[in-house]
C-alpha cells in the first residue's frame, strides 16, 4: 500500500481545479493557455426545455428496464436541489449514470474484468418537483480499477448531471457512499482540496427513505452556489 497516494490536507476551495497532477488524465486535458471567449449562440442560450412528456416517471427507476431484476443491493437515492439560500430549484433535469454492482459500466471502453448485468443499463433521469426534490431507484455500484496509479481503485459513486435553463448551465458532480475505505487513496475525490467540501459529496444513510425488506435509502442534497456548494465540475 505504500505506493498509493494518501490525502489529508485541507485547502481553501471547493471545486476541483482543471489540473490536478495526481489525477493523471488532467495533465493532458487541462488548459495550457488562457481561455478564449466564444460568443454564445441562440441555441446555447435557450433550452433545453424539458416537460413531463419528455421525462417519464419510469426513467428514474434504473432497476426497471431489463427483462428481470438487476443483481446487487437495491437502493433509493433522493434529495433536493437548492440554491445558496436553501431555496428549491424546481423543474431542473437531473441525470445519473453509474457502474453496476460489480463495478463495470455498460460502455464499449470499459474492459474491466467483471461481469455485465443484462438487466442493468446504469443511467436514469428525472425532473425536480416544486420543492426541488428528486428520487432514483437503483443498484449500489461497485468499486472498480482505473489504472491511474498502481493498484488504483475508484470508490463506489454515482455521477450526477444537472441542467438549468440552458445548455451552458450544465453542472456535473459525483455522489459517494459513507464510510468507503478507498477515500484516502482516490485522486478524483481529493481533487477537491477542502475536506469539508469533500464531505458534501458523501450521501447520508436515510432510514426514513429506506423501504423495509426492499431497499436502503440515501439522501444527497445538492447546493448549486455559496459557502455550502456541492463541489462541481464547471464547464466540462
Amino acid at each position: 500500500m505504500s505506493s498509493l497516494p494518501v490525502y489529508s490536507r485541507e485547502a481553501l476551495q471547493a471545486d476541483p481545479p482543471y489540473l490536478h497532477p495526481p489525477y493523471a488524465s488532467t495533465r493532458l486535458r487541462s488548459p495550457r493557455e488562457p481561455l478564449v471567449i466564444v460568443p454564445h449562440t441562440l441555441s446555447e442560450l435557450s433550452g433545453p426545455a424539458f416537460g413531463h412528456s419528455d421525462v417519464r416517471p419510469e426513467d428514474a427507476d434504473l432497476t426497471a428496464h431489463g427483462q428481470g431484476q438487476p443483481i446487487g443491493e437495491r437502493i433509493i437515492v433522493h434529495g433536493r436541489l437548492l440554491d445558496e439560500k436553501g431555496r428549491a430549484i424546481p423543474n431542473s433535469l437531473v441525470e445519473v449514470w453509474q457502474a453496476n454492482s460489480t463495478g463495470r459500466y455498460r460502455h464499449a471502453r470499459d474492459q474491466h474484468d467483471a461481469p455485465l448485468d443484462p438487466n442493468f443499463f446504469g443511467a436514469g433521469r428525472c425532473l425536480t418537483d416544486a420543492e426541488g426534490r428528486y428520487q432514483f431507484t437503483t443498484i449500489r455500484p461497485g468499486a472498480y480499477p482505473w489504472g491511474n496509479h498502481p493498484n488504483a481503485w475508484r470508490p463506489a459513486h454515482i455521477h450526477f448531471s444537472l441542467f438549468g435553463p440552458c445548455f451552458l448551465t450544465r453542472l456535473v458532480t459525483q455522489m459517494y457512499f459513507p464510510g468507503d475505505p478507498l477515500f484516502p487513496f482516490d485522486p478524483i475525490f481529493h481533487s477537491v482540496p477542502d475536506a469539508k467540501a469533500r464531505e458534501r459529496m458523501i450521501a447520508r444513510f436515510d432510514l426514513q427513505a429506506t423501504r423495509p425488506e426492499w431497499a436502503l435509502g440515501f439522501r444527497f442534497d445538492i447546493v448549486l452556489r455559496g459557502p455550502e456548494e456541492t463541489p462541481m465540475e464547471h464547464g466540462r
